[in-house]
């Protein structure tokens, strides 16, 4: 018999934390707790596993985390704030709907929601968040904390640097990079290399900011 596999929920003010819920069960894994670790609402399905963090005990310090926020400037500082809490280890989940091909790799704290097309040789690093219905081409690159919103497809060989965002429906030419913090609006279409700290919207996709501090860093998904 496989050991019991427990995690827990690291902030919970996101509406997606029940896609990340959804997938824990199908996939078999017990929730321990869902951790609100700042003050606002709960998306949190199982009212009964909530948990201000001012309640944490250590025994649920002991537990592998998820943060499940999708905007990577939110999901940076969730990271942050549970290791600073005591949490040592990360929960790596992939929705067992999704196949993964034996040469993908995906580093500790990633999340593959269900539905996804995975291609061959891709690498994602820590704390990628893949949402529904994405579509990954072979050998893509993608670094520490990107997001891909729902519906995107991202060509082979696709390079997308630290904390990007793909929007919704949005679509990466083959051989693109898309630039540290850089975020790709929705619909958009890249058929050109994308600088860091970057928006670009359209089809084709053309900067219209240069200074993403305040857009990365809004909201609470």
């Amino acid at each position: 018999m496989s050991p019991k596999i427990e995690v827990v929920l690291f902030a919970v003010g996101s509406p997606i934390i029940v896609d990340v819920e959804e997938s824990l069960a199908c996939a078999g894994v017990t929730l321990v707790a869902g951790i609100r670790n700042q003050a606002g609402s709960s998306y949190l399905c199982d009212k009964d596993k909530l948990v201000d963090a001012i309640n944490l005990t250590e025994a649920m310090k002991t537990h592998p985390f998820i943060v499940p926020l999708f905007t990577p400037s939110n999901r940076q500082k969730a990271v942050i704030a549970a290791r600073d809490l005591g949490f040592e280890s990360s929960f790596t989940l992939v929705d067992p709907s999704v196949r993964v091909p034996r040469s993908f790799t995906i580093g500790e704290g990633g999340y593959i929601n269900v539905g996804c097309s995975l291609g061959a040789a891709s690498e994602l690093a820590e704390f990628v968040f893949i949402n529904r219905g994405v579509c990954l081409g072979h050998h893509a690159r993608l670094a520490k904390f990107v997001s891909i919103g729902p519906g995107a497809v991202v060509g082979s060989l696709v390079e997308i640097g630290k904390g990007a965002l793909i929007g919704a429906g949005a679509v990466v030419l083959p051989q693109r990079r898309i630039g540290e913090n850089s975020v790709v609006g929705a619909g958009a279409v890249v058929t050109s290399d994308v600088p860091d700290n970057c928006l670009v919207l359209g089809n084709p996709a053309r900067i219209v900011d240069d200074v993403m501090k305040s857009f990365a860093g809004g909201g609470v998904i």
